[in-house]
């Protein structure tokens, strides 16, 4: 195994023992390799809203924490600037959902990400596009 896939598996470990919200999501990490991040996780009962489907936030806040731990896996803290998310499918509950994120650009500073969430079914359910600032500190 490569240092820098020892750094980037080290860091999203401390990452996801200190980020309780990740974890009552119930958010498995299955993969992590520098500047990508998959994440499991399956909906539960407490997180649909009034129309019976998952919360939009719940699809979010999933493709959130893969886009964070993928952006921190290359040494440096990086700080999300700016996301968006666009839900092509609705989520009701019992569903499994998957999030890869990955690096689609990066400079010095600013790096692009893509996130696809989909369902047990291999269909999509999110579309997530976030940008990092990369800080000057690195992740200890």
């Amino acid at each position: 195994m490569s240092q820098d896939q020892k750094r980037a598996e080290a860091i999203v470990e401390q990452m996801l023992a200190k980020d309780e919200f990740s974890r009552w999501l119930g958010i498995e990490v299955l993969v992590v390799k520098p500047a990508s991040c998959i994440c499991r996780m399956t909906v539960r009962d407490e997180m649909v809203n009034g129309f019976g489907v998952a919360h939009g936030g719940i699809v979010f806040s999933l493709a959130d924490s893969a886009f964070a731990f993928a952006s921190n896996t290359q040494g440096r803290i990086a700080m999300s600037i700016e996301n968006g998310v666009t839900y092509p499918a609705p989520v009701h509950p019992g569903d499994r959902l998957t999030a890869e994120a990955h690096e689609e650009s990066a400079s010095n500073r600013l790096a692009f990400y893509r996130v696809q969430v989909t369902n047990q079914h291999d269909a999509i359910v999110g579309i997530f596009r976030g940008t990092v600032y990369k800080t000057k500190q690195e992740h200890p």
